[in-house]
């Protein structure tokens, strides 16, 4: 997974990576597997079906997805240390 995920970055596709949430709401994922994407440099973080559209819109247009979380409110997966 983490060898694909780098190869299509390589390739230039931009990656964002959105969590699946649990039955609560909460994020669902493996915290290693997703920092380890967010070193990539791919955005890793889980936004509801509501923030969706606004998080693409913002994504298609080059914005920074990262940037559009934080203005969200939305915490996104941090690179492993």
């Amino acid at each position: 997974m983490l060898g694909r995920a780098a190869k299509l970055m390589n390739a230039g596709v931009n990656l964002i990576v959105l969590l699946a949430p649990n039955d609560s709401g909460r994020p669902s994922h493996n915290a290693d597997m997703a920092a380890a994407i967010a070193a990539l440099g791919a955005p890793v973080f889980a936004c509801t079906p509501g923030q969706f559209h606004d998080m693409m819109a913002a994504t298609l247009k080059r914005g920074d997805p990262r940037a559009w979380a934080a203005r969200a409110g939305i915490a996104t997966a941090r690179p492993e240390a």
